[in-house]
């Protein structure tokens, strides 16, 4: 897997999975926030399975 989530995306991806989390352990958006592990791992592991197959790289390298 080669990195293709750059540093913004990352930490916009991180922000996002733990805010969703967040909601979801607190019962304010239900269960439905566990989605957030989504962008969380996508985030931490600077991997998008996505970008590959639309030809996205937000990574500077």
């Amino acid at each position: 897997m080669k990195a293709n989530v750059g540093t913004i995306d990352r930490v916009l991806r991180i922000l996002a999975g733990v805010v969703l989390i967040a909601l979801t352990l607190t019962g304010t958006i239900g269960l439905w926030g566990w989605v957030g592990l989504v962008p969380l791992a996508t985030g931490v592991f600077r991997f998008c399975p996505l970008y590959p197959l639309l030809g996205i790289n937000t990574c500077g390298k």
